[in-house]
């Protein structure tokens, strides 16, 4: 009697821990997904516009993401004028994030940041931009 109510626990455990872990698989597939899309100025603007808006609502993480799936459509596109925009703006959703929680790490914003710098097609608006973001950044980062 006692094993068949240990095995009941031990199934409804499973069963209770599948649940929980089951939305979290469920959003790390449709991610996996949605890096998975197809080059286009659709899927583009798209990641642009989920940027833009969950940066509007102080979701930066959720920015971040979409800033780099518009990096990786704007690359696919051969726009390096626009793979530069998108890395400052990826790297701005990490600072955005430091303003908040100063335990964030600035690194890969500076990483970013310098890549950014390195693409010749930056604009020189562009450019400004990024080099006022590293220096933010490096203002954090003791090297």
């Amino acid at each position: 009697m006692k094993k068949n109510i240990v095995c009941a626990m031990a199934v409804f455990l499973v069963l209770v821990i599948w649940s929980f872990s089951s939305p979290g698989l469920m959003a790390q597939e449709q991610e996996q997904e949605e890096s998975k899309l197809p080059i286009s100025w659709e899927n583009w603007r798209e990641a642009k516009a989920n940027a833009e808006k969950y940066d509007a609502e102080g979701d930066y993480t959720r920015a971040l993401q979409y800033y780099l799936e518009y990096i990786r459509q704007a690359e696919g596109l051969g726009r390096l004028d626009i793979v530069a925009w998108g890395k400052n703006n990826a790297a701005y959703m990490i600072i955005k994030q430091h303003k908040q929680d100063p335990s964030t790490d600035l690194a890969p914003a500076k990483k970013l940041l310098e890549e950014g710098l390195a693409i010749t097609e930056a604009t020189e608006d562009c450019q400004l931009k990024l080099q006022s973001n590293l220096e933010y950044v490096k203002m954090f980062i003791k090297e």
